[in-house]
């Protein structure tokens, strides 16, 4: 049998230096052949390239491999695997450079291309020239300064505008840019995925309804930051702090659409902006296949956060049309959901972050009061069709009325 070589690779190579729990492994062999290993007792799975299950622990192994750009986007790649591919020329195709270090056996650190230096000055940079034929690297890039707050390097972010301008950007399947959106919503700092993307040019192309936003004024009355494109990102780091539910995260994302289609004219109002982000909302959703929970969230978040924000002025019988339209006495839960990304709004102000919201409180104190109300006994009383509907709704409004406000 041939002399095989094992290293592990990658993540979790990072994320040891970085002192990150560590929770999946990846390993490159090298030196041998996919008839070795299956000899040895490996499983392959690979479709596109030799990867094996190990034979006790089932984590992934794969032989150190090259590859070579044949066709557009990011599926349009030859691979080759010999005895003779090196671990640096296996190291040397990855994305960054923090994620092409590896370790032998020992502990020991091969880091060929300044991984471990880029790590300790919070950069993010590219490995070699070849960084441009992959699309998802530039979604990968934004989402990992979203995970880790890193810097991206001036050179990278420049083959990052050529591979915006020259096209292979469109080579991006609509599942693929939902799933590193979702992702990078779900990390620590997401504001800094949409200033990557807008950085390099590719928000304007992947998701020009956030683009426009950038250079609208609002009223500064109620927004000191007064560019929605900034408000935005304030909304996304109040919103990462208040919930961890990315289905609130993106309706914060998207509740003020609308704002960049409001005719320069009108600015800086934007009257009927809520129903102009509801209509965006569908056709970004549509676009990327969101899933339905996460487009009901963001419409609804669109449509009724003024409501939201004026809660404690309205009048009983407009909060207990806001509660029915956003279907919480039907379903609860989404109220919570719904609030959060409302407080998130509100908060999402330049020098505003910190300022209490009471609204949540009472809209969550009104919908107890509307759902207490009991139908049995005006059954029992007779009342039935238009009439019973009636008068549920006229106690429902009495009952949210008398509340005395806790909050």
């Amino acid at each position: 049998m041939l002399s095989v070589k094992v290293y592990k690779v990658g993540g979790a190579v990072r994320d040891r230096l970085l002192d990150r729990p560590v929770s999946d492994c990846d390993w490159v062999v090298v030196g041998t052949t996919p008839a070795d290993l299956i000899a040895r007792g490996y499983r392959p799975i690979g479709r596109d390239f030799p990867v094996f299950l190990h034979p006790e622990t089932h984590e992934e192994y794969a032989l150190a491999r090259t590859e070579r750009k044949t066709a557009p986007g990011y599926t349009g790649f030859v691979f080759q695997s010999s005895p003779e591919v090196t671990l640096e020329d296996d190291l040397r195709r990855r994305d960054l450079t923090i994620n092409a270090m590896a370790e032998d056996p020992d502990g020991q650190l091969i880091d060929p291309y300044g991984g471990r230096g880029d790590l300790a000055a919070g950069i993010l940079r590219h490995v070699s020239p070849a960084f441009v034929e992959d699309p998802v690297r530039l979604l990968r890039v934004a989402r990992f300064a979203a995970r880790m707050g890193f810097r991206v390097a001036e050179e990278t972010l420049g083959l990052m505008r050529e591979m915006v301008t020259g096209g292979e950007i469109d080579a991006l399947v609509p599942e693929r840019v939902f799933a590193e959106l979702d992702r990078a919503l779900g990390e620590p700092k997401p504001r800094r995925f949409f200033e990557v993307l807008h950085a390099c040019g590719a928000l304007e192309v992947l998701f020009p309804e956030l683009a426009r936003l950038y250079g609208v004024p609002q009223p500064a009355r109620y927004h000191p930051e007064i560019d929605t494109g900034v408000h935005i990102l304030l909304v996304l780091d109040v919103v990462a702090i208040l919930s961890a539910d990315r289905r609130v995260r993106f309706a914060a994302l998207v509740h003020d659409l609308g704002k960049g289609t409001t005719p320069r004219e009108q600015w800086p109002s934007h009257r009927g902006h809520e129903e102009r982000s509801v209509a965006l909302i569908h056709d970004l959703c549509d676009r990327y296949r969101v899933p339905n929970d996460y487009r009901d969230l963001a419409v609804l978040v669109a449509r009724y956060h003024g409501h939201c924000h004026r809660a404690l002025e309205l009048r009983p019988g407009t909060v207990l049309k806001t509660l029915q339209g956003l279907d919480a006495l039907r379903r609860p839960e989404r109220l919570e959901l719904f609030l959060l990304a409302c407080e998130a709004d509100a908060r999402g102000r330049a020098g505003l972050a910190e300022r209490p919201y009471p609204q949540a409180a009472f809209l969550t104190q009104a919908l107890a009061a509307a759902r207490a109300v009991e139908v049995r006994p005006l059954v029992d009383r007779g009342l039935t069709g238009e009439a019973l509907g009636r008068e549920i709704e006229r106690l429902r409004i009495e009952a949210i009325a008398a509340l005395e406000p806790h909050y």
